[in-house]
């Protein structure tokens, strides 16, 4: 796992660290760390023009010092000092290199623009809300240009906390972060702004407590594998009520999510028209055909979880499946048209079972009375709201999807494509999951693979299967830097929620 800290733990670890440390030489790791990155993104460091983007902060400081190692060994290194006053060692130690500090109002434009590297240490992981001027400005600048621009533990106008970005912000392609992740730099909007992370370790681990927010590598998010023992019922049969007389893609495309995830049975049920599908393209699942009652669970069989919602409507017989199956003792998804029956009637998931919801924001604005903007600004606040008020395992999906239960870390989701924005992805997914928690994974753990599972099988379904798996491999985080905005999609293509199904072998044979 990556573990992220929010920004009061981080600051806690730091206090601790440096009491028995001396003076500065906390700063002087993070500027080691800072300048060895910089180094290796540079064709060569003698003769490189660097510009150093310096606010008032610490952070300011590890600008400084990593800029003085730079200009030690013979790159061109100009310090644009944007704060009223800046770290006077770091500033001391940079011209005592050969290095020159320039006022923002001077010719910081002309230096940026002929940068062959820009390093951003105008806020911390302290700083939140929009950027005052001249610092929205000198973010603008870095943004723009053509040099390689690397952030000093979050990029500026990126809350460090939250991932909220209020008005301008450093766009990276590379962030040094120190100690630990923070939160922002893997949630959306902010992860977006920071290109490349790489983390630099500074001795915190010992006075870190328990991340906040934690992102899976593929080791983290594996299925359990059948064994020479196991038969079709023991690796899980997953119970599908979806897709009415008008929404029977749902149905199919659910029902794919499953047959592909891994679940030993699929049961699907329906109204007539849904079954005929169903049955015509997934012969494997065993259909029933139900009328939308409270007793329909019992002409289905056994199951080991429940998917239930999509494409169901949401009437009278749709509330009625929807309770029924929440009556049950077993775990169950709930997904699109059951969010909205569940919305109007949040006492049916008063339950010992468990429960996974996945709402998009849209959804969810619903579930808990909350603006749809808001959500979307600050989507940590929101998915933990969520799992402690409905109370469920809940999955905001969106650019970035969260996973989110009561007292664990919230889980971030590394994987997906914005390809997989299409009709129809979030029933495959919804069946997947089931599977997964058919297969007898713990909620959280079967919604967070589900994820993981369903964005990789969206990238090779865009770009072609993965040469290898593994934290260096082009479809899993933290892929190599490349350049500006990198995010693994180049040579994408347009997909579609059935090209997903048919990825999904493809996504668990790189992950296994």
């Amino acid at each position: 796992m990556r573990y992220a800290h929010e920004v009061g733990k981080v600051r806690a670890a730091e206090r601790a660290l440096m009491a028995r440390l001396p003076e500065g030489a906390l700063m002087q790791r993070a500027a080691a760390g800072l300048a060895a990155v910089c180094a290796g993104l540079l064709d060569r460091v003698y003769g490189a023009r660097v510009v150093l983007l310096v606010g008032s902060g610490d952070n300011g400081g590890d600008t400084l010092y990593a800029g003085a190692r730079l200009a030690r060994r013979g790159a061109r290194v100009h310090a644009v000092a944007a704060g009223s006053k800046i770290h006077p060692e770091g500033l001391a130690a940079l011209k005592a290199a050969g290095g020159r500090a320039v006022p923002p109002e001077s010719e910081a434009a002309e230096l940026i623009a002929d940068a062959d590297l820009v390093i951003d240490g105008l806020t911390g992981i302290g700083g939140s809300g929009s950027l005052r001027e001249p610092h929205a400005t000198l973010a603008g600048l870095a943004s723009a240009s053509t040099a390689t621009v690397v952030a000093c533990d979050v990029p500026s106008g990126v809350d460090a906390g939250t991932g909220r970005v209020d008005g301008a912000a450093v766009r990276a392609d590379v962030t040094v972060t120190f100690g630990t992740h923070k939160p922002g730099l893997l949630i959306d909007p902010g992860a977006a702004y920071c290109g490349v992370v790489k983390l630099v370790d500074i001795g915190l681990g010992p006075d870190l407590s328990d991340p906040d927010v934690v992102a899976a590598w593929p080791e983290d998010v594996q299925p359990p594998e059948p064994r020479a023992e196991s038969d079709k019922y023991r690796r899980g049969v997953v119970g599908i009520l979806a897709g009415g007389e008008g929404l029977t893609g749902a149905a199919v495309l659910c029902t794919g999510g499953a047959v592909h995830g891994g679940a030993g049975m699929v049961r699907f049920a329906s109204v007539p028209h849904a079954v005929e599908l169903v049955r015509h393209r997934w012969p494997e699942a065993v259909t029933t055909v139900i009328e939308p009652k409270p007793d329909a669970l019992e002409k289905i069989g056994r199951v080991q979880a429940w998917v239930v919602g999509p494409g169901l409507g949401t009437g009278e017989g749709a509330e009625s499946l929807v309770e029924a199956v929440l009556a049950t003792d077993l775990p169950v998804l709930v997904d699109a048209d059951g969010l909205t029956i569940v919305a109007r009637r949040r006492e049916l998931l008063r339950r010992p079972s468990p429960t996974v919801l996945t709402p998009h924001a849209g959804e969810l604005s619903r579930l808990i009375d909350a603006d749809r903007e808001a959500i979307e600004a600050r989507r940590l606040e929101h998915v933990r709201r969520a799992a402690s008020e409905l109370p469920a395992t809940v999955l905001l999906k969106g650019s970035t999807t969260l996973v989110a239960e009561v007292d664990r870390p919230v889980r971030v989701n590394p994987t997906g494509t914005p390809w997989l924005a299409t009709a129809g992805t979030g029933d495959v997914l919804s069946g997947l999951i089931g599977a997964l928690l058919a297969g007898g994974m713990p909620p959280l753990d079967a919604a967070a693979a589900g994820a993981y599972l369903h964005g990789l099988a969206g990238r090779i379904a865009t770009a072609g299967p993965p040469a290898a798996a593994g934290p260096s491999a082009p479809f899993m985080p933290s892929p190599p830097f490349t350049g500006r905005g990198v995010d693994g999609r180049a040579g994408e293509a347009p997909i579609s929620a059935y090209d997903v199904i048919e990825a999904l072998p493809a996504a668990f044979r790189a992950i296994w």
